[in-house]
């Protein structure tokens, strides 16, 4: 009897994990005008008129706000160009970003 050999690949699913999500936040602050941080949420996260002014009186009277949620890389750049823009203009604007749940 001839000795076959056969080529066995393992069989191994692989799987393709979901980046971690993170929610960007924008925390309130005494003086900071409110249409320059809508202008700030139109401007780096998109928004339409309506949509930032919601985001912009919940944090307002909250204290802080959820505005979008990114992938990581996405949300510390949003971050970074929302802070950016308040202090070019000399307010101290403050959004953050921690893990979703």
């Amino acid at each position: 009897m001839p000795n076959v050999i056969t080529d066995r690949k393992p069989t191994t699913a692989t799987r393709t994990e979901r980046p971690r999500l993170y929610k960007v936040i924008l925390l309130n602050d005494d003086f900071t005008p409110r249409a320059f941080v809508v202008q700030v949420l139109r401007r780096v996260f998109r928004m339409t008129e309506a949509e930032s002014d919601v985001v912009m009186m919940t944090a307002h009277q909250r204290g802080a706000c959820v505005v979008a949620v990114f992938t990581r890389e996405v949300a510390e750049m949003k971050v970074q160009q929302a802070n950016d823009l308040g202090r070019e203009h000399g307010y101290p604007l403050a959004f953050t970003a921690e893990k979703e749940d």
